[in-house]
């Protein structure tokens, strides 16, 4: 009996080191800009293909030189003509490099992923369904208006969440609160580099 507990007991170890370890193989991220560092782990198991194609990107270099552009704030109100209110930071590749995007990605709803868009969660940005490329934001506070059935994209798709702030999200409060006209900063953030630092 001794020795069959001691076996199940073995097996329940291995079996929580195994699943200990697959959570710990997401894809951790640092991206540097020129007011600090960014770290962010990529769910590459609920938002596969998001994160697979945030990937190819970042392995061909094109966000190196890219910006942060875009800060979106209800505290002051740069949004007037929006019935839903958000704040996010938004940013792209290299500008130089804005022509070579790849095809646009399905849109993984956050119906299906279960994610959802919490504080420090990173999303792509979209026009219609399914036209997502390089441009990608960064949530500053929860914002439930960019899941699935939310209104800010009035077509109620919602946007697709794929990672989410581990560190730094100060530089992402300072770059929200960055000087703007309207909605673009200016200037904008630069982006140094962004690396995968784990698998």
């Amino acid at each position: 009996m001794k020795h069959v507990c001691a076996v199940l007991l073995g097996l329940c170890l291995s079996v929580t080191c195994a699943l200990g370890e697959t959570l710990s193989r997401l894809p951790l991220i640092r991206i540097h800009t020129s007011l600090g560092v960014i770290e962010a782990e990529l769910d590459s198991t609920h938002a596969p293909k998001s994160v697979a194609n945030f990937m190819k990107y970042v392995e061909a270099g094109r966000y190196t030189g890219g910006q942060f552009h875009r800060t979106v704030t209800t505290h002051p109100d740069n949004q007037p003509n929006n019935a839903v209110k958000i704040d996010v930071i938004q940013a792209g590749v290299n500008p130089e490099f804005a022509e070579l995007n790849r095809p646009p990605i399905p849109l993984e709803r956050t119906s299906v992923t279960g994610l959802k868009h919490t504080d420090g969660t990173l999303s792509m940005a979209r026009a219609g369904a399914d036209t997502a490329t390089s441009d990608f934001f960064i949530c500053v506070g929860d914002q439930p208006g960019l899941d699935f059935g939310g209104k800010r994209n009035p077509d109620g798709q919602g946007f697709a969440a794929f990672g989410q702030v581990v560190r730094g999200m100060d530089i992402v409060r300072r770059i929200h609160a960055s000087k703007a006209e309207g909605q673009t900063l200016a200037p904008p953030i630069r982006i140094e580099l962004i690396e995968r630092v784990s698998e």
